[in-house]
């Protein structure tokens, strides 16, 4: 056989194999050493590694990252751990809620994975506000988006995007939501509600490397990924939203609760609506409007916005019955997040429905005096 045909036969076997399995020009000395450690601890703290040898070469063969010749990675261990060109984003805030003035702009042309990852985590984190409060003697702060959610829908555009078509991934902060654009779109024939109930067969288009993000426990194999992100925002009240665009798809979180937190919400008639510092006080004339209601909950839902109401419910009721919930009660009660509860409860704090005594961990959350009338406890 001559070279030209071996060469040919080569180019076709090439031909078949996916992006991620092509040869690439980086070799592992290329690997870049702090962002192969990170990898490695995550992998072997979520008990999915074991590998006894910590050398790059050796651990990147195992991880099938590695071409034929045992020098080179695939395109898939490039994008993974090297500073590879393969790898972009371009992020920019905008000062309103369309595409017009920049108040920053910026664009990272090179990178791994586990480092890009990162770099938009903390763009986006320092993009977001930031809600203090004093609770007890602990100060409890709230991120307007979930973290861990920002952190799934990142890793998710890194480890589902398309990587041959000359485009890059993008980051939108608007003032009333942010964008994490994923280029190559949502799988052709599916849309994003299909995946919503956790129950659909995964669709890998980067087989690989969504393998070995499986290790380190930053990507699951189950494609359970945009459940997770809604569970989050829905747990913390944030609004979010999966939309598909012919080259693109978009993960947007609404900041609706900077906004309320601003007082920036505004009802039908012009007025702030909802639970914040700025309306407690009428909130409090229209409770003691409604002193000849039969019951806390009618009252309350009267006065509360319907989202807010829905979430207090349980709680509600619980103090309708005894005049009194403990944040662990509530904990118990509604299966949510201490922190949750916090934010919960301090609704009606805002209110002036109840008052917390005692210490943080164990505050006791008590119905004000003058509604005592319109709980069990009352009557």
């Amino acid at each position: 056989m001559d070279q030209y045909t071996y060469n040919d036969m080569l180019q076709e076997r090439d031909a078949s194999k996916t992006w991620e399995l092509h040869e690439s020009k980086y070799t592992v000395e290329d690997v870049i050493e702090a962002d192969f450690r990170t990898y490695l601890k995550r992998a072997k703290e979520a008990g999915r590694i074991s590998f006894e040898s910590e050398e790059p070469g050796v651990v990147l063969d195992k991880l099938e990252l590695l071409a034929e010749d045992g020098i080179h990675l695939l395109n898939a261990g490039a994008v993974l751990f090297c500073n590879s060109s393969m790898n972009d984003v371009q992020m920019a805030k905008f000062a309103t809620d369309v595409k017009a003035t920049f108040t920053d702009i910026r664009r990272v042309d090179r990178g791994s994975i586990i480092g890009m990852s990162k770099i938009c985590e903390q763009y986006i984190i320092d993009a977001m506000d930031w809600k203090a409060d004093i609770i007890g003697l602990k100060r409890v702060e709230t991120p307007e988006i979930p973290v861990e959610a920002v952190r799934e829908a990142i890793i998710n555009s890194y480890g589902h995007r398309l990587y041959d078509n000359n485009q890059s991934n993008e980051i939108d902060v608007f003032k009333n939501r942010i964008e994490i654009h994923t280029t190559g779109g949502f799988p052709q024939g599916h849309t994003p509600e299909e995946f919503l109930d956790g129950n659909k067969k995964a669709i890998r288009r980067n087989k690989l490397i969504t393998g070995v993000l499986y290790y380190s426990d930053d990507m699951e194999t189950f494609a359970t990924g945009l459940k997770r992100i809604k569970d989050l925002c829905d747990e913390a009240g944030c609004k979010v939203e999966f939309r598909t665009e012919v080259d693109d798809f978009v993960v947007v979180f609404y900041r609706n609760l900077r906004l309320e937190w601003n007082g920036d919400v505004n009802g039908a008639d012009g007025t702030i609506k909802g639970m914040s510092d700025n309306n407690a006080d009428s909130i409090r004339n229209e409770l003691s409007k409604k002193q000849d209601e039969t019951s806390l909950k009618q009252v309350l839902k009267q006065v509360l916005k319907q989202q807010d109401f829905d979430k207090l419910l349980p709680i509600i009721e619980r103090i309708e019955l005894t005049g009194a919930i403990s944040v662990r009660d509530a904990v118990e009660l509604t299966g949510k997040s201490r922190a949750t509860m916090w934010r919960y409860l301090k609704l009606l704090v805002d209110a002036g429905v109840v008052v917390a005594e005692g210490e943080t961990n164990n505050s006791i959350y008590k119905l004000k005096s003058e509604y005592l009338s319109l709980s069990d406890e009352g009557l």
